[in-house]
């Protein structure tokens, strides 16, 4: 004769896992394009983003230009190569315009690093911590699909001008 075995009832909840990438909101998104300057204008004209600052030559970043612009919560970076043996011009030609950085802010930039690469995801950038006169932010990275990467963001320590050096603020004024 058969007999159905019932689940023994318990009185407490099933155990939660605990997120161990809690994400707290996307910083910028990188695009690496042919023409920035030209690319940054266009967004400003077409959809109304706002200058937020500029990285380039001028600056003392003889490899590459990058402006960047703002929409509300949104914020591209827009990079372009200076010269054409540098890996921001081999992407452009090998894939064209198009999104090469989606910047995610995290608590802890070193933890979020050590758990996704201990998972499986391939490391581009090891915890590294930027630092200048107005503060520092740990930042990391891991490969996603294709090209693509995430940069992991930690909370910045900055000072009222969150400036990061050779960076001009939009009110500086863009080459």
């Amino acid at each position: 004769m058969p007999t159905t075995v019932a689940a023994p009832k318990t009185k407490t909840a099933p155990a939660v896992e605990k997120d161990f990438l809690p994400l707290q909101g996307t910083d910028y998104i990188e695009f690496y394009v042919g023409n920035a300057k030209q690319a940054a204008h266009f967004y400003k004209t077409a959809f109304g983003f706002q200058s937020l600052a500029y990285s380039g030559p001028e600056t003392g970043t003889k490899d590459r230009a990058s402006y960047a612009i703002r929409q509300n919560k949104i914020t591209f970076v827009l990079t372009t190569p200076m010269r054409p043996n540098h890996p921001v011009a081999e992407h452009h030609h090998n894939h064209g315009d198009g999104v090469k950085v989606l910047a995610l802010t995290v608590e802890d930039a070193t933890s979020a690093w050590e758990e996704t690469t201990k998972r499986g995801a391939k490391s581009f950038m090891k915890p590294t911590t930027l630092k200048d006169d107005d503060g520092e932010v740990v930042m990391s990275g891991i490969h996603t699909y294709g090209a693509a990467c995430r940069s992991l963001r930690g909370q910045r320590r900055l000072g009222p001008d969150e400036s990061m050096g050779g960076v001009l603020r939009a009110s500086n004024g863009f080459p």
